[in-house]
């Protein structure tokens, strides 16, 4: 078998900063907003010339966190309850002969930033520090197969999940004036209920945690409702221990 080396040309910054929280799919919440940063000597602006004419783009990036468990044949996609093995040619699944992952995201803007030059983008499902081994426009006519089978996953993934926020958590999300969708944000993310398929059976409540940006966000799920509890800056301590 060959093997090559690759060389990544960028890498991405994302509100995900654990795998907990991301959603299951890219474009599943437009919100989810991140960047990808080329740095020399990928970021030459006559690499990206034109692709300001494209609104969205396939990423080829790399799976850096499960890299180095190993891949299996059979794996347990979450859209079946973690219940059903399935190939791991017929899922997306992160533990791959190859480590390699496919996502198209929303191109909202090209920034240059000293020597980095930064694609601006939405609707990511990619961790914070992914690497990018190659950046490809997206072509309707040719990457949009309406009337193409998707197996087991032949829709976006719903649920009956339900979020409600406390006082503080309203309050604290008003004040990132920075980030004025961020309310909407987490409720999405709760929305597509984030937890372990085996997590979901339970019927007591439950509590977690999550970081999203540089906040830690704490909830309880209650049967089909999320209340969201606090929400308060990351500290140190709390990095260390994600």
């Amino acid at each position: 078998m060959n093997q090559f080396e690759f060389t990544a040309v960028g890498v991405i910054e994302s509100p995900y900063k654990q795998k907990f929280a991301i959603p299951r799919q890219p474009g599943l919440i437009t919100e989810a907003r991140g960047q990808l940063v080329l740095s020399p000597p990928f970021a030459d602006d006559a690499i990206v010339r034109g692709i300001d004419s494209f609104s969205h783009l396939w990423l080829v990036f790399v799976f850096h966190e499960t890299a180095d468990k190993g891949w299996s044949p059979l794996v347990r996609p979450p859209r079946l309850g973690g219940n059903e093995k399935k190939g791991v040619f017929a899922t997306r699944a992160t533990f791959r002969p190859n480590p390699i992952g496919l996502s198209v995201v929303k191109l909202d803007g090209v920034e240059r930033r000293g020597e980095q030059l930064v694609l601006k983008l939405s609707g990511i499902d990619l961790l914070d520090g992914t690497p990018v081994l190659d950046i490809k426009p997206y072509l309707p006519y040719a990457d949009a197969l309406p009337n193409a089978a998707s197996g087991f996953a032949d829709a976006a993934p719903q649920t009956d999940m339900t979020v409600s926020m406390s006082e503080q958590a309203i309050e604290f999300c008003r004040k990132q004036h920075a980030l004025p969708d961020l309310q909407i944000f987490i409720e999405k993310v709760l929305k597509q209920d984030p937890r372990p398929p085996y997590k979901k059976q339970r019927q007591d409540t439950q509590s977690y945690g999550m970081n999203l940006y540089n906040f830690n966000i704490k909830w309880t799920v209650d049967g089909d409702h999320n209340h969201v509890t606090e929400i308060r800056i990351q500290q140190q301590d709390d990095a260390q221990m994600a």
